[in-house]
């Protein structure tokens, strides 16, 4: 279905509240912690919170837990919190968080695709 939009025309007018979510989303999947969190939950399946953490170098538990809560908040992850002491968090990719690293997959394609052109083209800047 997404594939077959891709190729129609672009509408004349937007809606302003998916251009809203858009740019929202966006925003946030840019966000390169969340691109590193939705690939280790591709990759390792459910996770507690400490592998996650372990999976996502250089992450401050701080910034891990404001961004599973945005990523939760908006249906890309789903958190199982289990009621043994010390407490036991599980985070999974939900279905829309699953479709949402396969589309960004091809940001990853595309990089490995081109880049030594984007690396000649960056030595050729950097040369100017």
């Amino acid at each position: 279905m997404i594939e077959q939009r891709r190729r129609e025309p672009a509408p004349e007018q937007v809606d302003p509240a998916i251009e809203a979510l858009v740019q929202d989303i966006i925003g946030q999947v840019a966000d390169r912690w969340t691109m590193l969190i939705l690939e280790a939950l591709h990759a390792g399946g459910t996770l507690r919170y400490t592998q996650l953490r372990k999976a996502v170098t250089g992450i401050s538990q701080k910034m891990l837990t404001q961004t599973v809560r945005h990523m939760e908040r908006d249906g890309l992850v789903h958190r199982t919190v289990h009621p043994v002491i010390p407490p036991h968090v599980d985070y999974t990719l939900t279905p829309l968080g699953e479709s949402l690293g396969a589309a960004f997959c091809g940001v990853w394609i595309w990089a490995e695709t081109h880049y030594g052109e984007i690396m000649r083209a960056r030595a050729a800047f950097a040369q100017r």
